[in-house]
Formats: structure tokens, C-alpha cells, sequence
């Protein structure tokens, strides 16, 4: 599909189809992250597939409140290594950013190939790290889910953004383009 409609249709889906992802179709949205951009090329992204329902019921466990979590046939658990101390003005915060551009690569690509995604923050970090035996020196940033969306209305396109004159200004903050 064209990337204007990839960006116009990707929604947050809460509601799986009870159906597997390919591992081929798991390779393409993760290489996707794979050659995003960084810092330096850093590349302090660090990602884990989890497929097999056992552990995934103990993720979900670790992910309160969000009970669509456990229709996921895909759990991704983003992780984050940080840059050097004082590498920049933001300081140890700009792999953030950088772990963020690769998950939105994944999620853009997992859409065009008909998958749905969800990020998901709220998260018991520690847990989460223990089970999966994640490295002290690795930041878990998010968790995505990752399927085929129960009904392809899922996809409707994107109507409730702001319009582009409240969020893009000419030369200084406030002003309109073209004006």
C-alpha cells in the first residue's frame, strides 16, 4: 500500500483476531526497526518477540489494566540502552527519541503489511525485566502489541487530528505558513 494511506489508516488496535503472525511477517516489521535512524548510529534498541502463550500470560500479568493485551498473538517488549553520560544537551534522554523512531518504523510497517499495533507505558518495568532477563543496563520504554485486527474497520482513517495551521508555523511560533 502507498505510505500516505500506511500513515492515514494505523490506529491503536485493541482487538485481535485469533490468528498467528508468520515469522516472516515478524522478520520484515523487526527489520524495519532494525535500519531506522539514531544518534551517532548508536542503535540502542533492543527488542523481544514473545509469541509462546505461557510466557506471554505472564507478560500480560505484568501490563495492569489493559485487559485486550492478553488477545495479542505478539507481545513486543522495546527496550533502550542509554547514551554516554553528558553525550548532548538532553542528556541521557535522547535514546528515548531514538528507541521511539525505530518502534514507529516497526509499527508503519506492521501496518502496511495488515497488522495492527498498540504502544502500551504502563508496565511493571522490573518484572518485566526479570522475566524476560533483560540487561541492568537496558531500559524497557514500551510494549507493543501485535496481530491482525479482529475487523478491518480497525483501520478506519485518522479524522481527529488538529489542523495543520494550529501545529505549523512560518519563521516563528504562531505564525501561519503562507502568511
Amino acid at each position: 500500500m502507498d505510505f500516505t494511506t500506511v500513515m492515514t489508516t494505523r490506529r491503536s488496535v485493541r482487538e485481535y483476531a485469533d490468528q498467528t503472525v508468520g515469522d516472516d511477517l515478524l522478520d520484515k516489521v523487526c527489520e524495519a526497526a532494525r535500519l531506522a535512524p539514531s544518534a551517532c548510529n548508536f542503535q540502542p534498541w533492543r527488542f523481544v518477540v514473545v509469541k509462546d502463550a505461557p510466557r506471554r500470560a505472564q507478560l500480560v500479568k505484568l501490563i495492569p489494566g489493559q485487559p485486550f493485551v492478553a488477545t495479542a498473538p505478539v507481545l513486543i517488549v522495546c527496550c533502550g540502552k542509554r547514551y554516554p553520560q553528558n553525550y548532548n544537551w538532553m542528556g541521557d534522554h535522547l535514546f528515548l527519541i531514538d528507541v521511539g523512531i525505530a518502534i514507529e518504523h516497526l509499527v508503519l510497517a506492521a501496518r502496511n503489511e495488515g497488522l495492527g499495533t498498540c504502544w502500551i507505558g504502563g508496565f511493571e518495568d522490573k518484572a518485566i525485566k526479570t522475566l524476560l532477563e533483560i540487561p541492568a543496563d537496558h531500559d524497557v520504554i514500551m510494549v507493543l502489541t501485535l496481530g491482525y485486527p479482529r475487523s478491518p474497520e480497525q483501520f478506519a482513517p485518522i479524522s481527529d487530528r488538529l489542523p495543520r495551521e494550529q501545529i505549523v508555523f512560518s519563521e516563528c511560533f504562531g505564525k501561519p505558513v503562507g502568511k
